[in-house]
């Protein structure tokens, strides 16, 4: 491939690490000017995580720009993630130049983009004949294997991990009258039909030929529950780890978000569901500070806007448990930081299959068999039958005669299949670009000189916020006093002195252009140029001395000017 070339991905396919590596290289080998790999630290089996630092280069360095962060896959099995993320790399890459929003994002920010958080686990998922485990491959909580019990996996080599059933009078499934691959619930006081005994597929140790146990993962960590922000103990929320960031990847997240207090906003993609989800993972919205509420709710109804998903919150709408809460990335980004986050839950089959009117949450609990033939119906038409893969017979190891079959969760249910894995990954490019440039951004708004003597200048230095949110972005960092107003800096060149005013000035906070009212509220807005700071400062110096001016808010990014006594 020449200097020139850009690489030409695929998104009906999910790249292994090696493949994933090389993707990502070729983007910085072509478009050294927009992108930069880094390395941010290593998994449990040594594989690099990679970042894509997304911006124009010649505007200036990453660090004196707005940042946004979007990773993908933290989740083994969840692919699709990572897949979002290549397809927005790919259309921030080619929409450079040609597309006008893309062009001024990639100017005046920067987009940091981990499309695979979770290297191990994915490779794993990816493997000739793969596991699905929830996320690292490190076992957990205990390092010992299973001595007993069913172990999930692929049994009988052919790279998925289905369902195995055995006829049995006690059996709790039923075939459906309608359509006899269909296992469906027996119901309650239900007798002398042929019911089956269903169990995800793989192997048993110490079978005693009675008892079926089926084994958690030895591998039981959830890396999205390692997180700072109310991490709890595995009693509490299962797959924690023994201590907040022990876990390799979730700690190479944590630094470099710390190390890059740039970043405002940001995404991390999940599946599945087809929904956006929003703070807080504790907290009612009557409990969220309301001024941060508000925007979220108003850059989420964006999302709704351009995705098709709709856009609910963690607590209120998708708790596992009306008694439990979770928390996971969005919380500690939020929560601590006070950055403003989003989980997005890429892809809905219940949707595709025309079942609209649903719980997101309990609808895995129960709901009606229709349901499970609009699925089936789905399977056929659109999927050549390999959602829901008819039961065939498999002389099982343990088990002797079984037959293998059912819902095929990793690449139907728990991704998108692969005709329509870029179709979902195109929904988001826009919506991401808009969050994105509603980021703060710091900008240059005028310089003064007035002589007050021979030898004696007044400097007058005025930055202004040209971001829709305000320099801090969200009342939360306020709170946990994260953000400081705009930092303004002189320097003197020698021989040169301070008459008034301190080489470091720290400033106020400054607002952006997001407006609080409309313009039929009862009291005006007082606030007409809170967007606005000036420095000033009185300086000896000869004439035609040249000083050099800086302004820095966290969030907003940087300007740097020099000035010139005269």
């Amino acid at each position: 491939m020449t200097m020139t070339e850009l690489p030409v991905p695929r998104f009906d396919l999910f790249y292994r690490h090696a493949e994933l590596t090389r993707l990502l290289h070729d983007y910085a080998d072509a478009r050294p000017d927009l992108v930069r790999i880094e390395s941010i630290g290593k998994s449990h089996e040594g594989r690099d995580i990679w970042v894509a630092v997304i911006t124009q280069r010649g505007s200036g360095p990453d660090t004196d720009k707005p940042a946004f962060w979007c990773d993908g896959n933290i989740h083994a099995g969840e692919l699709a993630a990572s897949t979002a993320c290549l397809y927005w790399l790919h259309q921030l890459v080619t929409g450079y130049g040609s597309d006008s929003a893309t062009t001024r994002l990639l100017d005046t920010r920067v987009i940091y983009l981990c499309p695979r958080l979770n290297p191990d686990g994915a490779e794993l998922a990816l493997a000739d004949r793969p596991r699905h485990i929830r996320s690292s491959t490190r076992p957990y909580p205990f390092d010992e294997p299973h001595v007993e019990g069913l172990t999930i996996e692929d049994v009988d080599g052919d790279g998925r991990v289905l369902f195995m059933r055995i006829a049995d009078p006690n059996g709790a499934w039923k075939s459906h009258p309608d359509d006899a691959r269909l296992m469906i619930p027996r119901e309650p006081g239900e007798f002398g039909g042929t019911y089956w005994r269903v169990m995800p597929e793989g192997t048993l140790t110490h079978f005693d030929g009675l008892q079926i146990q089926v084994n958690r993962d030895r591998e039981g960590l959830d890396l999205n529950r390692n997180f700072p922000a109310y991490w709890r103990q595995e009693f509490e929320q299962v797959g924690a780890g023994p201590y907040p960031t022990s876990e390799p990847e979730v700690r190479a997240m944590v630094d470099f978000i710390v190390r890059h207090p740039n970043i405002g906003a940001g995404v991390s993609f999940h599946t599945h569901s087809g929904v956006i989800l929003r703070p807080m993972g504790t907290q009612a919205d009557d409990d969220m500070t309301p001024e941060d509420l508000w925007v979220y709710k108003r850059l989420s109804a964006l999302g709704e806007k351009l995705t098709g998903y709709p856009a609910i919150s963690i607590y209120e709408d998708f708790r596992y448990h009306p008694k439990e809460v979770i928390t996971g990335t969005q919380d500690w980004l939020y929560e601590h930081l006070g950055s403003l986050f989003w989980t997005v839950e890429i892809w809905a089959p219940n949707k595709e299959a025309g079942i609209t009117d649903y719980d997101w949450i309990h609808w895995y609990r129960e709901h009606p068999p229709e349901d499970d033939l609009k699925l089936l119906r789905w399977s056929d038409a659109q999927c050549g039958g390999q959602a829901h893969v008819t039961w065939y017979p498999f002389l099982h190891p343990q088990l002797g005669a079984v037959e293998l079959g059912g819902w095929d969760r990793l690449n139907y249910w728990r991704n998108p299949p692969p005709h329509l894995r870029e179709r979902e990954a195109a929904r988001f490019p826009p919506w991401l670009t808009q969050l994105a440039l509603s980021l703060p951004k710091l900008e240059l708004l005028r310089t003064e000189v007035r002589a007050l003597g021979p030898d004696t200048w007044r400097v007058r230095f005025a930055v202004a916020n040209a971001g829709y949110l305000p320099a801090y972005v969200s009342a939360r960092a306020l709170e946990r006093k994260i953000a400081r107003g705009v930092v303004f800096e002189v320097l003197l060149p020698e021989g040169c002195s301070l008459l008034s005013g301190k080489p470091r000035l720290v400033g106020p906070q400054l607002a952006g252009h997001a407006v609080k009212t409309s313009l039929q509220a009862f009291l005006p807005n007082r606030e007409v140029t809170a967007d606005r700071a000036v420095a000033e400062w009185v300086v000896r110096a000869p004439r035609g001395t040249r000083l050099s001016l800086s302004a820095r808010a966290d969030r907003a990014g940087a300007v740097h000017t020099d000035v010139e006594l005269d």
